[in-house]
């Protein structure tokens, strides 16, 4: 059961028991609620009763019926009233309606904005007061009989004022604590009209999508959202208008996020009266599913080529060892020797491009770790620069961004040097390869290799990105870029191909700002080599640490229950005795950190990725600080 909907209901049907009538309106002079009597008494159509209508449509209807009396000018006149409205102080006012009913009407504005305006007839009371002024002997007993008649009405409506005051109180909090809560959703809600204009936001947008504003009460949504947003919404709007449902994601182009909106028509009896908006980022959550999909695709794929790949290696070996038999046979015709070296070569590029379709197609775990990108980049310019030689000349644009940032950093060389290579063979000697980074919207990293060659074909723009595709004819595999892609989607990222005096091809990688710093306390070294333990200790101390020594799991329970302002835990996986570092990780109620020189695939790896952050021997200074950052962001992810 809806608790709030139905307190909501029970308010709604209390006020409409009250004698008085009553109207609410919010800040923006939008119609919050009018009591049945308030309807009633002014006659009101159903319409125009209805929440979101707008102050103007309401006194419009009534000045046009003549509720006001005489109007010269009907626009001029409900303008003005309007006005007064939006300067809204508290008041209390006597008029006689053009039916000759007197009425009282009694405003005071809410808290949060808006107004309750509060009318009663009081044309019974103002008789007897024109009974009391007449002083006729005759009418006295009439007057006497009304004085009562009047102190019983007097009752009855302090009576109804006091419930009306609590009714009041109760709707300030109600809308004081709907407001706390969706404003504390991380999520943007909100709901349009029919004119597709805000009636209420939990001023989340700027933080759904960065760049917009909160106060968009009143705006439409192309004046909220920009052309482009619009644009792309306003097909699914107009489909809930309809009295259709619906979920679909987007990039929001001016910050790069991707964005999932969901739309509910606001609907009554079969009339739908507006739309609830529900907007969400879920660019992480995007980036994550690119990931595990591309994951899938090469589990599947391994399955399919694994079976074909082995029967392929043997025939091949077959291949190579029949030919090698006949290479030393004697007697043989001139020209066999040149047939037999082809047959060789081609069996032995066979085997190579069977090898390069395991490694496209094998398991491969994507680790990110705190990189340097400047580092990071001096080292990719070490590696890469012998392939180019003398002809060619390798740029790296100096606005690098500043700091550390989680990445593959092994997978992404990779991806850069196998760009750099095919850029090498597509550009003429004397040619110049770039590479530029540059960090879009704090939401992706997007790293860029250009060349001053021809760029690419119309085929290689659309097919490039396929296995075996090649421009190289007999010379290349056709596996180089759809490798690059391969790894770029395992990261979460996307890849494009597009031409600019030359071939480029940028890639786009989640953006992950690494925490590099962290406060210095009280480390718990535990490694069972002396040697290993004092060149640590020394990194530790030079980084402001205190240092407590343990060589095994034991040595560190004790220490760890004796001395509780131990801050950090730094093990070797593997330790001397019968418990490792892990056993000692999954008790540990600390940040921890295992330095381990096993492979990725390890199983005892794989197992302790859930129990703190890893530290890869051999390790300098920088690494063991980003290890120990990462330690204190798993166990605040942990908790």
């Amino acid at each position: 059961m809806n608790t709030s909907h139905s307190h909501e209901t029970m308010i709604v049907a209390g006020l409409n028991l009250i004698q008085q009538a009553m109207s609410i309106f919010d800040s923006d002079l939008r119609l919050v609620l009018v009591n049945r009597p308030m309807q009633q008494m002014f006659n009101i159509p159903n319409d125009l009763a209805k929440p979101g209508i707008h102050f103007h449509d309401l006194i419009y209807y009534l000045a046009e019926r003549g509720e006001y009396g005489d109007v010269d000018d009907l626009e001029e006149f409900v303008t003005a009233r309007v006005q007064l409205a939006r300067a809204f102080e508290a008041h209390y006012m006597e008029r006689t309606r053009s039916n000759g009913r007197v009425i009282s009407v009694e405003g005071a504005p809410l808290p949060e904005g808006g107004w309750v305006t509060v009318y009663t007839d009081i044309t019974e009371t103002k008789s007897q007061e024109a009974l009391l002024r007449a002083r006729s002997e005759v009418l006295s007993e009439q007057v006497l009989a009304r004085s009562e008649e009047l102190a019983s009405t007097n009752r009855a409506l302090a009576s109804s004022n006091a419930a009306l005051e609590e009714t009041k109180h109760q709707l300030t909090q109600m809308e004081a604590r709907t407001r706390l809560t969706t404003q504390m959703m991380p999520a943007h809600i909100a709901h349009i009209d029919l004119e597709q204009r805000y009636t209420f936001s939990n001023r989340r947008l700027p933080d759904v999508m960065p760049g917009s504003t909160e106060d968009i009460i009143g705006l439409t949504t192309a004046e909220a959202l920009g052309p482009e947003t619009f644009a792309v919404i306003t097909p699914y709007v107009q489909s809930a208008f309809r009295g259709k449902a619906s979920v679909f994601e987007f990039t929001h182009e001016p910050s790069s996020r991707r964005i999932r909106i969901a739309l509910t028509p606001d609907q009554t009896d079969d009339e739908v009266n507006g739309v609830y908006v529900l907007s969400m980022d879920v660019t992480e959550e995007t980036q994550t599913r690119v990931a595990l999909q591309q994951t899938r695709r090469r589990e599947m794929a391994a399955q399919l080529t694994s079976g074909l790949a082995h029967d392929f290696s043997n025939l091949l070996t077959i291949i190579l060892g029949m030919q090698g038999k006949l290479e030393r046979l004697e007697d043989l015709p001139i020209d066999a020797d040149p047939l037999i070296s082809a047959t060789l070569a081609a069996a032995r590029r066979g085997g190579s491009l069977l090898h390069r379709i395991a490694d496209m197609t094998g398991p491969r775990n994507f680790t990110p770790r705190p990189t340097r990108l400047s580092t990071f980049l001096n080292e990719l310019v070490t590696m890469a620069s012998p392939t180019l030689g003398q002809d060619h000349k390798l740029n790296i644009e100096q606005n690098v961004p500043e700091g550390t940032f989680n990445i593959d950093s092994g997978m992404l060389q990779d991806s850069l040097l196998n760009l750099i290579l095919n850029a090498r063979d597509a550009t003429p000697p004397g040619g110049s390869i770039s590479i530029s980074v540059r960090a879009v919207q704090d939401t992706w990293l997007e790293l860029e290799v250009a060349d001053t060659g021809s760029g690419f074909s119309e085929a290689a723009l659309t097919q490039a990105l396929n296995p075996f595709f090649t421009t190289k004819g007999g010379e290349g595999s056709g596996l180089g870029l759809a490798m690059v892609y391969d790894m770029t989607k395992l990261a979460g990222g996307d890849l494009r191909l597009f031409n600019d005096d030359g071939a480029h091809v940028a890639i786009r990688l989640p953006l992950r700002a690494a925490q590099s710093q962290v406060p210095a306390g009280l480390v718990l070294l535990v490694e069972d080599s002396e040697d290993l333990r004092t060149s640590i200790r020394d990194i530790l101390v030079a980084q402001g640490h205190l240092v407590l020594e343990a060589t095994s799991v034991h040595e560190a329970e004790a220490l760890l229950a004796s001395l509780p302002d131990i801050a950090y835990v730094l093990s070797d996986i593997h330790l001397s005795g019968t418990r490792t570092g892990l056993d000692l990780a999954k008790i540990v109620r600390r940040p921890i950190t295992l330095m381990t020189s096993l492979p990725l695939h390890d199983p005892l790896y794989q197992e302790g990725l859930a129990h703190g952050a890893f530290l890869q021997k051999p390790f300098d200074s920088d690494a063991l600080r980003a290890a120990l950052a990462n330690s204190v962001f798993k166990d605040d992810r942990h908790e």
